[in-house]
């Protein structure tokens, strides 16, 4: 056989061996890597979460008239399964969008939204967003309502507040507190079981982001309602203090002592690479900033 057919050859059999591997000793590779199914629970009241889906957990409140959606997923195709969803609850229409922050995540599923509703959010988000939509269906749907520290909304007699205590996931985490229920919708400020994503690039800290937490706490609310766990309680957000507390108390001690961003990632046993920057290489570089 010729060099040439023999190569192709090997090539077509090393390509059949893999396929052949992937059908039959990973038979759940690919469903592995798509999204969990949309799962719309009742929290209370007129209060709805939303799981599942592209991106992270979003919300929705009922009202008479309207339906207040919070956060919008990460593609378009989700937010419209969403919508469907919510359509499954009540006939009443889509009025308001309101996001936690200007992660892809949260929003990039606007484009699924239809035009002409009011989308609000904090004025840092915006910003970021500005900076981050090329696409003209992202475009259309920046925000049109923007705060800066606090924005009151009304559903019919329901009250609900916009409130931003400051950076800490990104600089422009807002809540979104509905009194009388008792709930909060927190975005990305808690992470269960693991570090917190901070952005540096987009001016997040996480001594800042122990202050919010600590605020957040002095609202009269019992559930809250995040991203990417869960509805959590009190002791949810005073044990990711703790966290937060003692991981900056552990790396301060080592930048005192002189050591290096790699001696005090590997103190904490940090793996070197992944996709983003490490809790540990954060709270190091906010304290030489500080300096």
């Amino acid at each position: 056989m010729p060099q040439h057919a023999l190569s192709s050859a090997c090539r077509f059999s090393r390509t059949a061996f893999f396929i052949i591997l992937a059908v039959f000793v990973f038979p759940n590779a690919h469903a592995q890597n798509q999204p969990e199914p949309l799962a719309v629970r009742n929290v209370r009241g007129g209060i709805w979460q939303v799981q599942g889906g592209s991106g992270a957990n979003t919300g929705f409140f009922v009202g008479k008239h309207e339906v207040l959606v919070i956060d919008a997923k990460m593609t378009g195709e989700s937010a419209l399964a969403m919508i469907a969803e919510i359509g499954k609850v009540t006939p009443n229409p889509v009025r308001r969008v309101l996001l936690t922050h200007s992660d892809r995540d949260h929003v990039n599923g606007l484009s699924g939204f239809p035009k002409g509703l009011t989308i609000i959010a904090h004025e840092e988000t915006r910003r970021l967003m500005d900076g981050a939509f090329q696409e003209d269906a992202l475009r259309s749907r920046l925000p049109d309502v923007t705060f800066s520290e606090r924005l009151t909304l009304r559903v019919d007699s329901t009250e609900l507040i916009l409130l931003y205590f400051g950076p800490a996931h990104t600089c422009g985490d807002a809540v979104v507190y509905f009194p009388a229920e008792k709930v909060v919708f927190i975005g990305d400020l808690l992470f269960i079981g693991r570090d917190p994503l901070i952005h540096l690039a987009k001016n997040g800290s996480s001594f800042g982001w122990v202050r919010v937490l600590k605020s957040i706490l002095e609202l009269d609310a019992d559930l809250f309602l995040s991203g990417h766990a869960d509805p959590a309680g009190r002791v949810d957000l005073e044990a990711m203090i703790r966290s937060l507390e003692e991981k900056q108390a552990g790396v301060k001690a080592l930048a005192d002592q002189g050591r290096t961003l790699e001696e005090v990632k590997a103190a904490f046993g940090v793996e070197p690479g992944g996709r983003w920057m490490s809790l540990v290489e954060v709270i190091y570089r906010e304290l030489s900033m500080k300096e």
